[in-house]
């Protein structure tokens, strides 16, 4: 059984179907067609619905696909959907907001921007944000795409909602919904059955390892943005999966002395502030990393963990020589990252085995750490290359060399032969153009839709000439880069 609310309606479900999304909850078990289908893969955001969690005594509201989330994840929060926002009969002031500038031109977009706006309007006022920001506008809307480039409107409707904003139904009633989310907060381990299919939702570590132990075959899930594409996309079943979203020990950032130490569960979107302020560059990235809404559904563990190739966190996290923390029952394991990969899709995780955590050195003094994605389209894309340098410089000499890259090979790898160019060496141009020219010994892409494998491996070259272009004059930086 699970509960969650509905906007303010309890919601307890006993028998569905644990693969079922939340958009084919919404449309077709409680009949809120508003929310639409456009692509079924997180790209387009037509979907976007809000869930709101709780954070104190308050509420936290969320942007998330509902076409990438399994309704199992609902169990103990907030759902809220396009007819929500109206009340007694009037607009809420961002739909008044897209009426007024004009922000809707076909229409099967705008219920995904009217919620991405509604979340940017609460989380704004939260912050105690007052006015426009562009910036962080463009980044609440940057996974809604509008097919029929209506975005000027869209984000003059952005600012008047933001600059106009008025206390809202919500607002009214956060203490009575503060109050109901901690009545059916999760207090043991859940299940959804439907009968063939099954979803465990654990609260501890140890619960999780016992289940998976118990239940070997069993799918993990996370923020399932990954996941539920075999559902979405591929049209396969998922028996039986253990969702780990409610571990909270999963879900924390530690800084310590020596490292940041990142739960497995923990949300993309919730990373950022301590890998951003001490590596400035893996900011940036996590900025272009998908769209806000898969930030705030996918997992930094869940990234390392379907060991795609493109993947954006792992060439950063194996150059800056992290280490992940594997559990299996009642024993751990540390393993460095770059270790963990094998082959394409194939790790060294073992039958019954999960990534309890992420350990990321802090930074060192004299270390020069760049990140550089390159990709068609600036935001909510995919990697062609994206490429990660960590070298500590002393006196002018290349002390240590750490260079990974993902989009080079079938897995997230270092390039051992670039290191040995640099290593020891003095750091000027001529041992970059040797660097440059070892990266072909280190990798040999592939062609594919996003970029061919000479591309491929002349960005690559071009990325360490850029990386040495920057650290001598850092004034003309451009850290994070992408090719259209």
């Amino acid at each position: 059984m699970i509960q969650f609310l509905l906007n303010r309606e309890l919601r307890t479900e006993h028998a569905l179907d644990p693969n079922l999304t939340v958009l084919n909850y919404l449309r077709e078990h409680v009949g809120k067609p508003g929310t639409k289908e456009g692509c079924a893969s997180g790209d387009c955001g037509a979907c976007t619905v809000v869930v709101g969690e709780l954070d104190g005594e308050r509420v936290r509201y969320r942007t998330l696909n509902s076409c990438l989330t399994f309704v199992s994840s609902l169990h103990g929060k907030q759902l809220i959907s396009v007819e929500d926002l109206k009340h007694q009969g009037q607009l809420h002031s961002v739909q008044q907001a897209m009426v007024d500038c004009h922000g809707s031109q076909c229409g099967f977009c705008t219920p995904g921007f009217v919620m991405s706006l509604f979340a940017l309007q609460k989380n704004r006022a939260a912050s105690g944000s007052d006015g426009f920001d562009k910036a962080a506008t463009m980044e609440a809307l940057a996974g809604n795409l509008c097919r029929c480039t209506g975005y000027r409107p869209i984000i003059d409707a952005a600012e008047q909602a933001c600059c106009q904003q008025q206390p809202d139904q919500f607002d009214a009633a956060e203490a009575d919904t503060v109050a109901q989310l901690k009545a059916i907060a999760p207090r043991e381990t859940a299940e959804l059955n439907s009968g063939d299919k099954r979803c465990l939702l654990p609260l501890t570590v140890a619960d999780l390892a016992d289940l998976y132990a118990a239940n070997p075959e069993a799918r993990l899930l996370a923020g399932g943005t990954d996941l539920a594409l075999e559902v979405t996309q591929f049209h396969r079943e998922l028996p039986v999966m253990i969702y780990v979203g409610h571990i909270e020990a999963m879900k924390r950032v530690e800084v310590t002395d020596s490292s940041i130490e990142i739960g497995a569960a923990t949300a993309l979107s919730d990373c950022y502030a301590a890998l951003a302020a001490e590596y400035p560059d893996f900011g940036e990235l996590l900025h272009r990393f998908a769209s806000l809404q898969i930030r705030n559904q996918g997992t930094l563990g869940g990234n390392i963990g379907n060991a795609s190739p493109i993947g954006d966190a792992p060439p950063l996290l194996i150059a800056l020589g992290a280490q992940i923390v594997l559990r299996k029952g009642n024993d751990t394991r540390s393993l460095a990252l770059e270790d963990y990969f094998l082959d394409y899709k194939v790790t060294a995780r073992q039958e019954a085995e999960f990534i309890e955590k992420i350990v990321v050195p802090r930074a060192q003094a004299n270390q020069a750490f760049r990140a550089y994605k390159l990709s068609k389209r600036l935001d909510d894309d995919i990697s062609a290359v994206c490429a990660a340098f960590n070298l500590i410089i002393e006196d002018g000499v290349v002390r240590s060399a750490r260079i990974a890259f993902g989009g080079m090979a079938a897995i997230p790898k270092r390039a051992a032969a670039c290191e040995a160019a640099l290593q020891g060496s003095a750091w000027y141009p001529g041992v970059i153009e040797r660097a440059c020219a070892a990266l072909a010994e280190d990798f040999t892409p592939l062609s594919d839709f996003r970029a061919s494998k000479e591309y491929r491996l002349l960005t690559a070259q071009n990325l360490l000439r850029k990386f040495f272009l920057e650290l001598q004059a850092p004034e003309v930086e451009t850290r994070v880069t992408a090719y259209v």
